[in-house]
Parts: structure tokens; sequence; C-alpha cells
């Protein structure tokens, strides 16, 4: 073992030493960046890859689909947080066969991932060693390499965060900056905001790394970056024909599918600016989308706040609804007696009557979005009014209820 160890600190170049781990353990091996984007491969056992090995040799880039399947089941949250190598087990819907993974790390970061597949047998406990005691020099490599692409992330990160700062005088000037730094502008963006309520560090971090790969092969996204607790991320078209809006709504609906946002110990916030073709509006659709995640944070919750600004509608008025509430000392007294009796007898005549009135006083669909018969939500209706001065025959008091009930959510 430390014979083969000090040949493999020997090597200085990747495409050799990959080719050296491949041929001590007689096995394909393919590795990635920490994003996912394909850094080697030994040519030898190119017949023996399986159909994902396959695609990412082909395409340079871990597959949306396999990502998508490993963020699913796991397998990325494993990498960025078991040490040693550890088995994915196959799976035949993506072309898998069985392998084995391990992070290459350097200094305690994560800068890439070697995969092994296993074909005729196992590794066994000497190699899996082997392996491991391997991969912080593949780290150590990967690191190097990495400086001065992190050094030109770093600066058009930068140059980003100045446009929706509003630092630029025009957008000559800014796309003049960009030129120098050969960085790529869309034609059309939106951009959307996740605020970690709670400002974990930490957690923000890890969510901010899992987009960034999982955009990144997407190729829809030109930027991510953090500003506070907030993940900022420029969801792009590089045409006009195309929709920033629709690629940032079908950003989050993945998002929502594949990331698991309950692990994390902090409620998620989501905003969407409107899209913009003038670069200048960087700041402007950030803003927006701080708009909405303002009123997901009044209400306590995005359960009826659109993720789009475009249709926040009256959730748009709720931060200077609840201002002038406060200043005035404003209580709905019929929505607190409602309370109270919720809490005395465990009913939900709040629930009830938001639900109720977001259906415009509609009683199929509102039973049918509590789960109950319509005649249950007659009788809580019937007790609502029997309790309160309530009149929902006065559009009005209505629109009045709503926005207090949500104003109430969070209290």
């Amino acid at each position: 073992m430390e014979e083969l160890l000090e040949r493999v600190f020997s090597f200085t170049d990747i495409d050799k030493l990959i080719d050296f781990i491949s041929y001590e353990l007689q096995k394909p091996v393919i590795l990635e960046s920490a994003d996912f984007f394909l850094l080697a491969y030994n040519s030898y056992y190119i017949n023996h890859f399986d159909s994902a090995n396959q695609q990412t040799i082909f395409s340079k880039k871990c597959p949306v689909q396999i990502f998508e399947r490993f963020l699913k089941d796991g397998v990325i949250e494993k990498l960025k947080t078991v040490p040693e190598p550890f088995r994915v087990e196959k799976i035949d819907s993506i072309g898998l066969n069985q392998r084995v993974v391990v992070s290459a790390k350097h200094k305690g970061e994560v800068m890439g991932y070697i995969w092994i597949q296993e074909l005729d047998r196992n590794l066994t406990d000497e190699e899996l060693n082997f392996l491991y005691e391997t991969s912080f020099h593949v780290g150590k490599i990967i690191h190097k390499t990495n400086r001065v692409k992190q050094e030109k992330e770093e600066r058009a990160e930068d140059l980003v965060k100045r446009a929706i700062f509003q630092q630029f005088s025009s957008e000559k000037e800014f796309r003049r900056e960009a030129e120098k730094m050969n960085a790529v502008l869309p034609s059309v963006f939106s951009v959307v905001v996740l605020h970690a309520a709670n400002g974990d560090g930490e957690a923000v971090e890890d969510v901010k790394e899992n987009i960034k790969s999982y955009l990144n092969l997407r190729d829809k996204v030109s930027h991510v970056l953090t500003i506070d607790s907030n993940i900022v991320i420029v969801v792009a078209s590089f045409s006009q024909k195309s929709s920033g809006t629709s690629a940032a709504s079908e950003f989050i609906h993945k998002l929502l599918t594949h990331f698991h946002f309950q692990k994390i110990p902090t409620p998620i916030y989501i905003g969407i600016g409107n899209e913009y073709s003038s670069i200048l509006k960087l700041g402007k659709s950030y803003i927006e989308a701080l708009e909405v995640i303002k009123a997901a944070e009044i209400t306590g919750n995005q359960e009826n706040i659109p993720y789009e600004y475009s249709k926040l509608g009256i959730y748009r008025y709720l931060e200077s609804i609840e201002e002038k509430n406060a200043s005035l000392e404003y209580v709905n007294y019929d929505l607190a007696l409602l309370k109270a009796k919720d809490r005395e007898s465990s009913t939900e005549l709040l629930k009830t009557l938001e639900i109720y009135l977001l259906n415009n006083c509609k009683t199929k669909p509102a039973a049918e979005q509590l789960f109950i018969h319509q005649n249950t939500l007659n009788y809580r209706i019937k007790q609502i009014l029997d309790m309160t001065s309530i009149d929902l025959n006065d559009f009005r008091t209505r629109c009045q209820l709503y926005l207090d009930i949500m104003l109430m959510k969070k209290k």
C-alpha cells in the first residue's frame, strides 16, 4: 500500500493519475468536479462504461436526470457529508451500474468525486482504503486547477452584485466590464431569491452549492450568489424567443421536487422578480423578488403567496397595511373571537373562513380544499355567522376579512 501511495503522490497530471487508479483497480474510473462536470476518465475501459458514464463523457457533465435521481435518493447529500468511499446501488432506470464513489477533498473542502464502476466484482477493503487515501491527492490537484477558475467566478459574482445594487451608470459601462472577464450575458432574465428566515449560514451555503451545481448542469443560469441570508439566482435565457420567467418557474418546480428543504432547520421563502432584457434591471427584479418574500414572512408561510411578483396582487400591500394597523392599534374583534374559539375548542373556524373567502364563498371548491363534506362546511359557516357580526354578502367586508386573516397568521 505504501509503495502504491508513493506512486500516487508523484503524479501532478490528473489524467495520468486517473489512468493509474484505473489500472491498479482494473475498473473504469471517472472523475467529476464538485459541480459535476467531467474532469477525467480512463479510456482503457471505455467499452465497459455503462450508459450513465457514456452520457457523462459525451456531454462532459453529469446528465440532469441522473443528478435529480441522486438528489432524490440522498446520494448528493452523502457526497457532501460522508468522507469514506461508499456504494451506489444499480439503478436501471438511468442506466447506472453499481459503483463506488468517494469525495476528493482538499483541506476539508470537496473538490470533486471519483466514481469507480464495480463491473464483475466488488472492491476489497484494501482497495477501498487505497481509494480513500488517494482521494486527498486528487483533491489537491483539482484545487490547484480551480484557483484561477474560482477567482474568475468571484469577479463575475461581484459584477452581478454591483449591477443589483445599481452601481453602473449605463448598460454600456456594465457590458464593458463583462467583456473584460469574458462573462456571457443573458438576453432575458428573472431574478429568483431564496430566503432563509433564520439566517442559518451553513445550511444556506450547502443549499447554494447544490443549486449552483444543478443549474450549471441545466445551462439556464448565469450566476448564483449570496447576499446576506439570501441565495440570489439569475435565471437566464440566451435567446429573446424564450422566457426568463418561465425558466425561473420551471426551476422553482424542480427545486421543490428534488431539494429536501424539510432537512434545513429554517423556513425557506421564494420570490421571482419580473422578466427583463436590460441588465441594469437586475436590481429591480431582485427588489421585486424580495417583495414576494416580505409578504410570505408577514403571513408566516407561503401557502397562498405566489412565487411570481407579477401574480402577487393585493399581497404586495400587506407590509403597508400591517404598519398602518400597528399605528392605529387596529384589531378585528370578529376574527379575535374565532381565534379564541379555535384555541378553546380545537376547531378550525379561522382556517375555514380563510379558504371559504379564497374560493369566493363557493361551497364545493372550498369543501374540497378543506377535505370536508359540504354540509360540514355549511355548518361551520353558520357557526361563524352566529358568533360574529360578519356579513359575507358585502364584498368590502370579504376583502377586509381576508387581508386581516393574512396578517393574523404569523401572530
